[in-house]
């Protein structure tokens, strides 16, 4: 395939392999990436010393032109630290969340960088046009990890999206496999993000507990919480009952925050406490049961999205 998503990052298929904390390391973005798709580093849970190790590892790994880059989450507070650290390792690709779009983007482009941001809204998506990105990542409201308040659902999100800006769009919240690619591509996108479903693959850094527990998750096994903090998908264990119990109660963003402590997300999805982790995963973990290598799951992603445009073509 060739299109905008594809001549912008130079890859053969217009798929993101989202950048995922505790999950997204250089293992699973080089997996990804020489496969053609691009694998993103997930640096959100990595100090500066942690992402140089990942950026080093997965450059060790992929294959000439085989593409990764990293995704930031502009909330951290050693973000500077960690675009120096992707800088000196000539990382040209930069996907930016969870802060302003105007905050790094003409700085990184003036480094001859290429830089998405994630957008949950229209109004977003022009405020990061406005900023200069080169594309934008439109998340619906299924998506795991830091969601958009709005709550605007994929298949009302891309058109929106895509209506209200001119740069090419990545739909992102619910998409993993080829028919939900096709429907996204029949929104109006021109490349999909999937979060989730990389997460169900040999390669990623999440522990076996984890996926376990995604294997056996049902339609209603998640829950989108802490939206007075930062809103998260959260699968349903003992730490979510805590914090419905608290939202329940009104409690302050202070009471939440101080539940949630440090390290939650690491403890499960790293370490593998399904009780007491915080376990974010998108909603369409409820479909998921499989764990291929990367290279079974993106053949079979292909394959399926070539079936189904190929049906839609004959209607």
């Amino acid at each position: 395939m060739k299109n905008a998503i594809c001549d912008l990052f130079k890859i053969r298929h217009p798929i993101i392999q989202a950048g995922m904390v505790w999950v997204s390391g250089g293992k699973l973005a080089a997996a990804c990436a020489n496969e053609g798709i691009l694998g993103l580093i997930g640096a959100g849970s990595m100090n500066p010393d942690l992402l140089a190790h990942h950026i080093e590892k997965a450059q060790g790994l992929v294959r000439p032109k085989a593409q990764i880059g990293v995704n930031l989450p502009l909330l951290y507070d050693h973000i500077e630290e960690q675009i120096d650290v992707c800088l000196k390792k000539e990382i040209k690709i930069f996907f930016t969340s969870a802060g302003s779009p105007k905050k790094f983007t003409s700085f990184l482009k003036k480094k001859g960088a290429r830089v998405v941001h994630v957008c949950s809204s229209p109004l977003l998506a022009q405020k990061c046009e406005q900023a200069g990105v080169d594309a934008v990542v439109a998340e619906g409201f299924e998506a795991g990890g830091h969601n958009g308040r709005d709550e605007i659902t994929t298949m009302c999100l891309i058109p929106q999206v895509v209506n209200s800006i001119k740069l090419p769009v990545i739909a992102a919240g619910g998409i993993a496999c080829g028919k939900s690619m096709a429907a996204s591509f029949c929104l109006g996108a021109s490349g999909v993000q999937m979060g989730t479903r990389f997460v169900m693959t040999q390669e990623s850094s999440a522990h076996e507990n984890f996926k376990k527990m995604i294997s056996q998750a049902n339609a209603s096994s998640t829950h989108l919480v802490m939206k007075d903090l930062v809103a998260v998908r959260l699968l349903k264990n003992h730490f979510y009952e805590q914090v419905i119990e608290l939202e329940s109660n009104c409690a302050s963003a202070d009471e939440i925050k101080k539940l949630l402590g440090k390290g939650r997300a690491k403890k499960g999805m790293l370490e593998g406490d399904m009780e007491d982790g915080e376990l974010e995963i998108g909603q369409i973990a409820g479909g998921i049961s499989d764990l291929p290598t990367t290279k079974k799951c993106i053949m079979n992603i292909l394959s399926e999205f070539d079936q189904t445009i190929k049906k839609i073509s004959l209607i």
